[in-house]
């Protein structure tokens, strides 16, 4: 869903307080508003959530699906084209994941990446073994056959690898589209039957004629129109929240973010002053964030934001705190008590509005099992603050107009809705807040210096004009101390960790390039202004093999 062709789409970050939701084989729910889509079935890959972000930046809808989804499930969805992920397993492995023979029969044009070309290879009679050469990391793709899937793709185009296993023999019918200088079979198809695989991945932004691939693919094989847009979305979400909720009041916990601010400002359109926003101060904000929020919203906004001020219970259930999923766990039941004593206060309140992203539903479903087995195919990277851990017995009703959405495609939304830039702009904040960017043991001090250091972090990028230049850029207090000297004494002082990253969705980041001088200001003005801080020290690690966040 664009309102332009390109969006991207999501983040590790910001959440609003929710309830449990898990994504099970078969449950994707299709908007109306989406007459097509494409299905993406999931066989474990790291990237799979970043295809269904491709196929919506050509305005159509798509989701990710189990490969454990029954066929009856998929003939009901009635995608107009499937693409198979990667995946870690080999699939000539004994229990490798498999999806069902009868998928070939469908009629519906497949694409399969890396492990789903090998899986159609395998099951369709061709041979898949070790390749005499892995291929990691860019490599150029020589096309064979300039038509079809790839019209408009540059012979010699760099494409990402990412595979030790390959194509020994295809099936019959199947003709080699492209190759590369180790794989002999890079690109292959079996046109009557729109049958496609690729060995690359053609997802990732490391892959130029990508793009270009997956539009052939969505556009001219599958069919697809360009349905998935700004205005058609919000307009289906204020109908279906109308529907839903009737005349009844909902309660929505507001963060500041663009998840949650753009949630209030659509509730607000569709339902009023049924909506009443809660803003629960819980001791993690960032620096006068709290008392600038509930202005912007009353004043400017004219959405009444109700404050509540439990800083105190929270630091007590998290001092001492260490594990990063316990102060997650802790943090969201914490918020659902909170929510429960307050409404009974300003309520009474049938619904709970969350804001809920697609990538935090998928991320936290868990691991995907092999029922057979009981091998793990997919692992579950960390809970996510709005979708795992928290009472399932709530009194609360969900209205959850945003898990359809990517984190750009919210941005997008809030945009259209009137939102100021300086909100739909804002770099993605984790619902915890600093309680999982200070890492081991919490403690209410070890808050505050974390609090100030990030201030001046903030200050200087602002002044720098570079916000825009990162998706995040924060600071991490590290659980060490290191000596120092300061006035010609001995200091020992904790350690902090400056975190500059630029990545377009959020799923692969590389670590920003950030100028000396910029640092040299920060790193200068923490030394010297925040007691108990003597170093300040660089994260330069890309994701993966880290992730963006440290907890």
């Amino acid at each position: 869903m664009t309102s332009s062709p390109t969006a991207a789409a999501r983040t590790e970050g910001e959440a609003a307080p929710t309830v449990p939701t898990q994504v099970e084989s078969g449950t994707a729910q299709r908007p109306g508003l989406a007459r097509e889509m494409v299905a993406i079935l999931d066989f474990g890959s790291q990237y799979s959530e970043l295809i269904a972000r491709r196929i919506r930046e050509t305005r159509v809808y798509s989701e990710v699906l189990s490969y454990q989804t029954p066929i009856a499930e998929i003939r009901h969805l009635a995608p107009k084209g499937i693409i198979l992920s990667g995946g870690p397993n080999s699939v000539y492995e004994a229990y490798a994941p498999q999806c069902d023979p009868a998928l070939w029969e469908l009629g519906i044009p497949i694409l399969g990446v890396c492990y789903g070309m090998q899986l159609m290879v395998q099951q369709l009679g061709g041979v898949v073994g070790r390749a005499e050469r892995a291929e990691y990391g860019k490599a150029s793709l020589f096309i064979n056959d300039p038509t079809d899937l790839f019209t408009n793709v540059e012979d010699g185009t760099t494409m990402w690898m990412s595979h030790a296993d390959s194509v020994l023999r295809m099936p019959e019918g199947f003709e080699l589209l492209a190759h590369t200088e180790n794989t002999p079979c890079a690109a292959i198809a079996h046109h009557s039957r729109h049958l496609y695989g690729v060995q690359f991945h053609p997802e990732v932004v490391h892959s130029r004629g990508g793009m270009a691939l997956l539009r052939n693919f969505v556009y001219h094989i599958c069919g697809c129109e360009p349905e998935w847009t700004t205005a058609a979305f919000i307009e289906e979400a204020i109908r279906e929240v109308r529907a839903r909720v009737g005349d009844k009041r909902v309660l929505l916990a507001l963060s500041g973010g663009v998840d949650s601010s753009t949630l209030a400002f659509l509730l607000h359109r569709a339902i009023g002053d049924n909506l009443t926003c809660m803003f629960i101060d819980q001791g993690f904000m960032r620096k006068n964030e709290p008392e600038r929020l509930v202005k912007l919203f009353k004043e400017q906004f004219h959405i009444p934001v109700a404050y509540v001020d439990a800083t105190e219970r929270f630091i007590v259930r998290l001092e001492g705190v260490s594990d990063p999923e316990q102060k997650r766990k802790i943090i969201g039941d914490e918020f659902i008590r909170v929510f429960e004593s307050e409404s009974l206060r300003l309520g009474p309140f049938d619904y709970l509005a969350q804001g809920t992203l697609y990538p935090d539903i998928i991320e936290s479903a868990g691991e995907n099992i092999d029922p057979k087995t009981g091998e793990r195919v997919a692992v579950k990277i960390k809970s996510h603050h709005n979708v795992g851990g928290l009472p399932e017995n709530l009194r609360f009703k969900l209205v959850e107009p945003l898990k359809r959405l990517f984190k750009d495609e919210v941005r997008q939304v809030g945009r259209a809705l009137g939102l100021p830039e300086e909100i739909v702009q804002r770099q993605p904040f984790p619902g915890p807040g600093l309680a999982i960017r200070v890492l081991g043991e919490l403690t209410k001090d070890k808050v505050d210096i974390l609090r100030e250091a990030d201030f001046i972090l903030r200050q200087e990028v602002n002044r720098s004009g570079r916000y825009n230049d990162y998706w995040q850029s924060f600071a991490v207090l590290l659980p060490v101390k290191t000596v120092g000297v300061m006035g010609d004494r001995r200091t020992y002082a904790y350690a902090l960790a400056l975190r500059f990253v630029t990545s377009e969705d959020g799923m692969t980041a590389d670590w920003a390039r950030v100028p000396y001088d910029l640092l040299e200001q920060i790193a200068n003005r923490i030394v010297n202004e925040v007691p108990g801080i003597n170093r300040v020290v660089l994260d330069i690690t890309s994701k993966p093999p880290g992730t963006i966040e440290w907890e």
